[in-house]
């Protein structure tokens, strides 16, 4: 853990360093936060990192989404998901599908990146349990592009508020 002091104080390449992975693959959002040092809290860094995901562009925010693993997908069958991203799916089972539920998830995330050109992003962490879980993924399906970028967005925040949690001492 680092403290909130500590990150406060650091210089722009440990700052990012020590944000990188709270949002999958994306440390130009630490990096757009940088300047606004001091925090005054978790809360307030995890606001501005969030303000700077909902004013990103189109290109952006689709990059931010597509730089999410599937959940149960390939890359978590052959481990090579972010160790955030594999404690993540393997607290709801993820990383132990039955081969039935494992064909059945490919299939829905199929379906779902075939029509959104991303995967399905969820914060599975202590709320959700598969089933639950594989059906947002169907019914989440049936919403518009506009709809499901803003619902996956919300999805990341809450992601990245359990990251930073993990992460920092306040």
């Amino acid at each position: 853990m680092i403290s909130l002091d500590s990150l406060n104080r650091m210089d722009h390449d440990a700052f990012v360093d020590s944000l990188k992975g709270i949002f999958e693959h994306s440390p130009w959002i630490p990096a757009e936060a940088y300047p606004s040092r001091p925090f005054a809290s978790v809360e307030a860094l995890h606001a501005k990192m969030v303000e700077i995901t909902v004013a990103a562009g189109r290109g952006d925010k689709r990059r931010l989404l597509e730089s999410h693993p599937e959940l149960g997908g390939k890359a978590a069958r052959e481990k090579l998901l972010t160790a955030a991203s594999a404690a993540e799916q393997g607290g709801v089972g993820f990383d132990q599908l039955e081969s039935d539920e494992a064909a059945r998830v490919d299939d829905l995330n199929e379906s779902y990146r075939r029509k959104f050109g991303f995967p399905f992003i969820i914060a599975v962490r202590g709320q959700r349990d598969r089933d639950a879980i594989m059906q947002a993924m169907e019914t989440r399906t049936r919403n518009s592009e506009a709809e499901e970028i803003d619902t996956a967005m919300r999805e990341v925040a809450k992601i990245a508020w359990f990251r930073l949690s993990d992460l920092i001492q306040a």
